[in-house]
């Protein structure tokens, strides 16, 4: 019998030969010439990999086989290689090096025959003839080798080339239930029927006989047709570099690096023109197993002073700020393996999670530097921002918020979170190595007192805020107290993510995004998955499939590669956590958890069972996923039940059909909606990101709408007042009754092949007009009209505290005097729920409009049509 391996994936390659080497090195097969390994042509490393299993069969002295193909997968290759910023590609991108290859690689296996067998699988006459020529050529018989085709496909050709020339043929089927071969056999479609297929081409009447026997040297072409990694988002800015870290020389480096960098650390405020500051040292310890990896001197109120009179706006010209922060972001990529450590013992940072993480911070840097130079003398700087980042993202949040008010001009007070100090202070020495101001970037680590003072000074003129809802509260509630009517809060909170299943998902499809949403990081990602619907009809199977997936994860340090589950952030989450889980399962409703390592603030990854979002109380920041079941014909009713949480971050859905996506995107309140694909990782410039309502105030971070708001706003003239005031129940009848509004124009984003991401704004809400006096109130409406949004306008004065609860409420506009913005201010943040803006200048598109992304990945129906018809067209 004969037993062929598929080493199909290129980031699975190395890992693959080891299985193999493995296998074929056991006594127990010596003598037993069944043994196959199958080799895509398509793959760059093709030839090496003959080669050396050539070799190894030599040293073995065993015979083995080698079935050779064009490779099932070029689209997904494709499209990995640019996600992750490779700067080539593990497959040819053209058609015709792939035949080529498949054509010098089969002269290599003729010649091989000693140790292998060949098994050409092919249904390309061209191909077979090429073969034959040469196997003729080279002494080779019919019993050398052997040809291969589909079952139900080429049968003509081979069997002519089996009568004339006595060829042996095996014919291959694939073999299981219709559900689980549907994609396979949808995948086989779409490549023979691209343009460029032999199959496609040898049936369409309209080619020519020379273009389908072309020979494929004379057809291949120097350039490549496919966007290179680094390329993606050309011109305005390159593209952040990729490490694979499934290839060992990358892991041999990164681990040199992290090595060497494990020392013990020490952050303290970085305050311009002062050498000593900080309060006493207090050690940071590695949530993995409680050891000290450093320390921090937290700021001190005279710390905060001392940065408060320091401060002074970036005065360079826009070109010279981008390109300190585009050097910057070269820092970051030059020092990245000692990033990775950092990120490993202070923030229990997988290697990939920390990856991403460099990776995202330096597409944040380069982002908001094109966007600026892009925007010009247009932008202008409102003065001192503070910017207070969380401790899930301490590198790419603390970065980007920093980067985005840099490219503006602004100076920046960052406070890092209070539990990974080390990564920012590292952070902000290299932009200071790199250029920018110490006076410009000030680091200001520690506590909620150090965030407060922050917050409450009237000169800060800006605030950026990731973190929970309830802190952006209190933070809107101290600027409300203290700061300018109008200074602009930027807030991102948390959310209830879910995730719709439909009966039509692929269910391995599905598996691996539910794993992926929910578990990586350690559940602790803003967008992670919280609560999946399943439809009950494929419920019981999909459940038995995750749990299995479930077992297959590793729990442990984060510095190991083999790690998939690193530990929560401290003890206090952990308790957080550990305490919900311990009352579901009191109450029987665990379904599946795993065991944990003994140190360390580890979570296992836990699925809990619910009646449905309602029963969520709030956000459990960790490794635990609420899972749900419902009917067909109660989508309508789960997607209300999403909607009235008040959240509105991240949404998944899983489905096969397209009408189906149209209407739940239609219909679903959330800033990111990822359809077939997981909900985690947005990329800066392709997938702004962002929430509504309780999760967050927008614009979108690495959107088109972000840098503006930290721009200085065109001033208006103030209004003249009213002579009367405004009737309150009128104005809520006309709030509750302002139409919905018109949707924007659909913006396409750049990204990799393989995904459609594009980016929607919609009115918020109605904006409350207040003037004061009917002309300010009449260029107040004209201006949200201008934008899209839609406005309603007072023809009064009204009562501050009436701003507590006028609803619904997209923002309000006051262009009068400080002091009753001031009133309006307090009003406004004792309101429950979402936060509302006041606006004390001209509005921008981010106040009247939410944003909205859907990215859907293209192939998840088995294959990338477009990319195929784009190759088959060049």
């Amino acid at each position: 019998m004969g037993f062929n391996i598929d080493a199909e994936e290129a980031d699975r390659l190395a890992l693959s030969l080891d299985v193999i080497e493995a296998v074929l090195s056991d006594p127990a097969l010596k003598g037993w010439d069944g043994f196959g390994i199958v080799v895509q042509a398509y793959g760059q490393r093709a030839g090496l990999v003959i080669e050396h299993l050539y070799e190894l069969a030599t040293r073995l002295d065993r015979k083995i086989m080698f079935r050779l193909v064009k490779g099932a997968y070029w689209d997904a290759e494709i499209k990995r290689a640019q996600v992750e910023g490779m700067e080539g590609f593990p497959v040819f991108t053209r058609k015709q090096a792939t035949d080529i290859s498949y054509i010098g690689n089969a002269r290599r296996l003729l010649g091989m025959t000693d140790r292998i067998y060949p098994q050409f699988a092919t249904h390309n006459a061209h191909t077979v003839a090429a073969i034959l020529d040469m196997a003729g050529g080279m002494g080779r018989t019919a019993q050398d080798y052997e040809f291969q085709r589909l079952h139900g496909m080429g049968e003509t050709l081979h069997d002519i080339v089996h009568k004339a020339e006595g060829t042996r043929c095996r014919i291959y089927a694939p073999v299981g239930a219709h559900e689980d071969l549907l994609a396979y056999l949808v995948r086989r479609l779409l490549e023979n029927g691209a343009n460029s297929s032999f199959v496609n081409q040898i049936v369409d009447e309209s080619v020519p006989p020379e273009t389908v026997a072309a020979c494929p040297y004379a057809a291949l072409r120097d350039q490549a047709i496919v966007t290179k990694g680094p390329a993606l988002f050309a011109p305005s800015r390159r593209n952040s570099a990729g490490w694979d870290i499934t290839h060992k020389p990358t892991l041999a480096k990164i681990d040199a690096g992290r090595e060497s960098s494990d020392t013990t650390r020490h952050a303290a405020p970085l305050i311009a023109g002062r050498k000593k500051a900080g309060d006493k040292a207090v050690p940071v310890v590695n949530p993995a197993n409680g050891l000290s990896v450093g320390s921090v001197a937290n700021a001190t109120p005279e710390d905060i002073a001392a940065a408060l009179d320091a401060a002074k706006p970036w005065a360079a010209p826009v070109a010279e700020r981008a390109r300190i922060l585009n050097a910057v972001a070269d820092a970051y990529e030059a020092q990245s393996a000692e990033i990775f450590g950092i990120l490993a013992r202070e923030a229990g940072k997988t290697l990939g999670d920390a990856v991403n993480e460099v990776r995202e911070a330096v597409d944040f840097l380069r982002y908001y530097a094109a966007e600026a130079v892009a925007a010009g003398d247009a932008l202008t700087a409102r003065g001192v921002w503070t910017c207070i980042s969380p401790w899930n993202f301490p590198l790419a949040i603390f970065t980007g918020q920093i980067a985005a008010a840099l490219a503006a001009g602004n100076a920046v007070l960052a406070k890092p979170a209070e539990q990974t100090p080390l990564i920012a202070h590292f952070a902000v020495g290299l932009m200071h190595e790199a250029g920018v101001p110490a006076t410009a970037v000030q680091l200001l680590p520690g506590g909620g007192l150090v965030g407060a003072v922050l917050t409450s000074d009237p000169r800060v003129k800006g605030v950026a805020f990731t973190g929970s809802t309830a802190t952006a509260l209190k933070i809107r509630a101290s600027m409300a107290a203290h700061c300018a009517p109008g200074t602009p809060l930027i807030a991102e909170t948390g959310g209830l993510n879910a995730m719709i299943v439909d009966s039509t998902a692929l269910p391995e499809h599905a598996v691996r995004d539910i794993v992926m949403s929910s578990f990586r990081s350690a559940g602790q990602r803003c967008s992670a998955l919280r609560c999946l619907y399943m439809q009950e009809d494929i419920a019981p199977k999909l459940l038995k499939m995750l749990k299995g997936a479930m077992d297959e994860l590793t729990l442990g340090d984060p510095w190991l590669l083999s790690t998939d589950v690193g530990p929560v952030i401290d003890a206090p989450a952990h308790k957080t956590i550990a305490d919900h889980v311990a009352k579901a399962r009191a109450e029987g409703r665990v379904l599946h958890e795993m065991s944990v390592p003994q140190a360390g603030t580890f979570i296992a990854p836990t699925v809990i069972q619910v009646n449905g979002i309602g029963d969520l109380e709030k956000e459990i920041f960790g490794p635990v996923l609420h899972v749900a079941t419902f009917k067909a014909n109660e989508l309508d009713k789960v997607i209300t039940d999403i909607n009235a949480t008040g959240y509105g971050l991240t949404f998944g859905l899983h489905t096969r059909i397209d009408d189906r996506v149209q209407t739940v995107v239609d219909a679903i309140h959330a800033g990111n909606v990822y359809v077939n694909r997981n909900q985690i990782g947005a990329v800066v410039g392709s997938q702004p990101f962002g929430g509504e309502g309780l999760s967050g105030t927008g614009p979108k971070a690495g959107g088109p709408f972000y840098l503006p708001r930290f721009g200085a706003a065109e001033t208006v003239a103030l209004g003249s007042g009213w002579n009367q005031k405004a009737d309150v129940a009128a104005l809520g009848q006309a709030l509750a009754k302002a139409p919905a509004g018109m949707t924007q124009p659909t913006r396409d984003m750049p990204g990799p092949t393989g995904e459609s991401n594009r980016l929607t704004a919609s009115p918020r809400g109605p904006i409350l007009c207040l003037g004061p006096g009917s002309d300010a109130a009449a260029r107040q409406v004209a201006a949200v009209e201008a934008l899209g949004g839609v406005a309603v306008a007072c023809e009064g004065s009204v009562d501050p505290e009436a701003l507590a609860t006028l609803s619904p409420l997209g923002a309000v506009l006051w262009w009068g005097e400080e002091d009753a913005g001031r009133a309006y201010e307090a009003a406004l943040s004792r309101r429950s729920g979402p936060i509302v803006a006041l606006v004390t200048t001209m509005s921008d598109a981010a106040h009247v409009l939410h944003e909205r992304h859907v990215c859907i990945d293209t192939t998840a129906a088995g294959g990338n049509a477009a990319l195929l018809a784009e190759v088959g067209r060049a």
